[in-house]
């Protein structure tokens, strides 16, 4: 049987481009990458959490807060490449990478993520989805959406929506990419080495290189997705969730019980 060990990195850097720095944007006093990094840390099955990243004032932050960091190149253009050269040392069968702006990640998502990975660790990767709030969804073009066949493989992704079928019937088969997505560690350090594929390059979705490239996506179906920070606006929202929704509130003091 594989001997399983998975690591979750959340890779980070300080040049976004619509909010620069925002990694480190504070809420209730402390930097969202750090949110991210207490909540993985609650998770059971992690046998350890890192952030990734090329940024001495990140590193600075994380190591402040006892948190584990590894530093990478400044080369990279995305988060999979970045967390590959991480992890490129670490002893660990599989990898987890969490988005350092999902400052409301929720650990029993997680959980559905290395429950997934540990009951089919032959499995290539596996990508957290949710479902569709309602139709304007399906066809904005800000977030990804995919269509998920009946072995719950992830059949293709997309931005705007190819289907013509009634929404109603489309909420069966289509739903959103999330931000959790996971590999076996052999076929990420492989991925990183493949050429980019037409539709990942051309409509700016990673995930297509392995489903173009012929390798198995495999979908974990999580009840809602949550909000993340792209732009400044947005974080009045995570600030909103934290104060009214109960298990955000709960979550909320439970990992900074320590002031």
């Amino acid at each position: 049987m594989t001997d399983v060990r998975i690591v979750a990195v959340i890779p980070a850097h300080m040049a976004s481009v619509r909010f620069p720095g925002k990694i480190l944007f504070p809420f209730f006093d402390h930097p969202m990458i750090e949110h991210v990094r207490r909540r993985a840390l609650l998770v059971d099955g992690l046998d350890d959490v890192y952030v990734a990243t090329c940024d001495e004032d990140i590193a600075s932050v994380v190591r402040g807060y006892g948190g584990k960091v590894i530093m990478t190149g400044d080369y990279h253009r995305n988060g999979t490449t970045r967390v590959a050269e991480a992890v490129a040392d670490i002893d660990c069968s599989h990898v987890l990478l969490l988005q350092g702006d999902e400052p409301l990640l929720l650990p029993r998502f997680v959980s559905e993520m290395v429950n997934a990975i540990r009951s089919n660790p032959t499995g290539d990767s596996w990508n957290g989805t949710a479902p569709l709030d309602n139709v304007d969804e399906s066809d904005k073009h800000s977030f990804v959406k995919c269509a998920i066949g009946q072995a719950q493989q992830i059949m293709y992704c997309f931005r705007r929506s190819p289907s013509f079928a009634d929404f109603e019937n489309q909420q069966s088969f289509i739903q959103k990419i999330m931000g959790i997505i996971a590999y076996r560690k052999e076929f990420l350090m492989a991925l990183v080495e493949l050429p980019q594929t037409p539709v990942e390059s051309h409509d700016f979705i990673e995930q297509m290189r392995i489903i173009e490239h012929g390798y198995n996506l495999q979908a974990v179906p999580l009840p809602h997705a949550l909000p993340s920070v792209n732009e400044p606006q947005e974080a009045d929202v995570i600030v909103d969730y934290l104060n009214g929704d109960e298990e955000q509130s709960a979550l909320l003091k439970t990992i900074f019980s320590d002031g």
